[in-house]
C-alpha cells in the first residue's frame, strides 16, 4: 500500500512549486526598423530576433576560446548570487580574477561566479571591429556596450537596470533562460526597496509558491536564448538570467523614453544608490534585514487587497 501511495504521490505535481504565469517572449526571424517601432518598442513588448547579427564578425568569432585570446590578461570583477551584505557597496564585486583563469574555470566545471557589467570598449577596445551599433530607429548609448558572462546554473537575481532602459541583449556561446516581468507587476514581485532587485530568497527558476504567494498574480514573459539570438528588453522590465551552460551576452541600451521611468531613472542614479549606502554604512545588517522584512510586508497589503 505505501508503495502504491508514493507512485501516486509522484504522479501529483507539487502545488508549492507550480508554475509562474509566464508567457513565451514573441520570436521573429529577422525585423526592419520601421517593424520594430511599431510592434515592439512603441507598445513597449519584448521581442526575441534569431537573426540578425549573421553578418557581424561577432557571430562567428565570439565564443570562450576568442574571449580568452584577446582579453585573457584582464582582472575581471565576479560576482555570485550570495546575500546582499552591508559591508558591501553598491554593486561591488565578490572576487577578481584574469579572464583566461575565469573562462578555464567556466570551461572546467558549474561555478556561481558571474561578469557583470563589464565595458567592451573601455576594456578590449578591439572588440568594437566584431560588432555595429545596429539601427533600431532609438538611439544608443554608443559608449556603454557592456559584457556579462556566467558558468553553468549561475543566474542573476531578478531585477531590473538602474537606469529604466531600453536594452537589446545579444547572446553569444550557449544558452541561457531569460524570465521578464514588465514594472506594472512590481506589487507582486516581492520588491526590496530602496533597492532593484526582488527578494533574495526567491528562485525565481523553481518559485515556491507557498511561501511568496503573490508570484501566482503577477504576469510574466519567458525565453531561452541561443547564440546570436537577440532579446529587445523594454523600459525598466525585470530580469532573471540563468546560464543553461557556460556561455555570454553583450547589452546595448538606448535611455528610456517615458517621462515616469527617465524620472525614475534620475532618482536612483543621483540619490537612491547613495542614500542606500549611506543607510548601509549607518545601520549595517540592520538595514539590509529591515529592507528585505518590507518587501513581505509591504507585498502582503497589497495580496490582501488583491484576493
Amino acid at each position: 500500500m505505501l508503495k502504491i501511495l508514493l507512485f501516486f504521490t509522484l504522479l501529483i505535481p507539487n502545488q508549492a512549486y507550480s508554475t509562474l504565469d509566464l508567457r513565451e517572449i514573441p520570436r521573429v526571424h529577422n525585423i526592419t526598423k520601421d517593424e520594430f517601432l511599431r510592434d515592439y518598442f512603441k507598445p513597449q513588448k519584448p521581442v526575441v530576433i534569431e537573426n540578425f547579427i549573421e553578418d557581424w564578425p561577432a557571430y562567428s568569432k565570439w565564443n570562450l576560446e576568442y574571449m580568452k585570446k584577446v582579453a585573457g590578461e584582464k582582472t575581471v570583477p565576479l560576482y555570485d548570487d550570495r546575500p546582499v551584505d552591508h559591508k558591501e557597496g553598491f554593486n561591488e564585486p565578490h572576487a577578481k580574477m584574469k579572464m583566461k583563469d575565469y573562462i578555464s574555470l567556466l570551461q572546467r566545471e558549474p561555478t556561481k561566479y558571474r561578469i557583470f557589467l563589464w565595458n567592451v570598449i573601455k576594456e578590449v577596445p578591439e572588440l568594437q571591429q566584431d560588432f555595429r551599433f545596429p539601427d533600431f530607429g532609438i538611439s544608443l548609448m554608443k559608449g556603454l556596450p557592456m559584457l556579462f558572462f556566467g558558468g553553468q546554473n549561475s543566474h542573476t537575481f531578478m531585477h531590473y537596470d538602474i537606469d529604466l532602459a531600453n536594452i537589446f541583449h545579444f547572446h553569444f556561446a550557449g544558452k541561457k533562460e531569460c524570465i521578464l516581468f514588465p514594472q506594472s507587476e512590481n506589487k507582486y514581485l516581492y520588491k526590496v526597496p530602496h533597492s532593484l532587485i526582488t527578494h533574495e530568497a526567491i528562485d525565481f527558476s523553481k518559485p515556491d509558491l507557498e511561501q511568496w504567494p503573490a508570484l501566482r498574480y503577477a504576469a510574466g514573459f519567458k525565453t531561452q536564448l541561443n547564440h546570436g539570438e537577440v532579446l529587445y528588453m523594454p523600459e525598466g522590465y525585470w530580469h532573471y538570467m540563468k546560464y543553461l551552460t557556460p556561455g555570454f551576452s553583450m547589452s546595448l541600451r538606448a535611455v528610456a523614453r517615458n517621462p515616469v521611468n527617465l524620472s525614475k531613472a534620475l532618482y536612483n542614479v543621483f540619490v537612491m544608490r547613495y542614500f542606500d549606502n549611506g543607510m548601509r554604512r549607518l545601520r549595517g545588517q540592520k538595514w539590509i534585514d529591515w529592507k528585505n522584512e518590507q518587501a513581505i510586508v509591504r507585498t502582503k497589503k497589497v495580496l490582501k487587497v488583491t484576493t
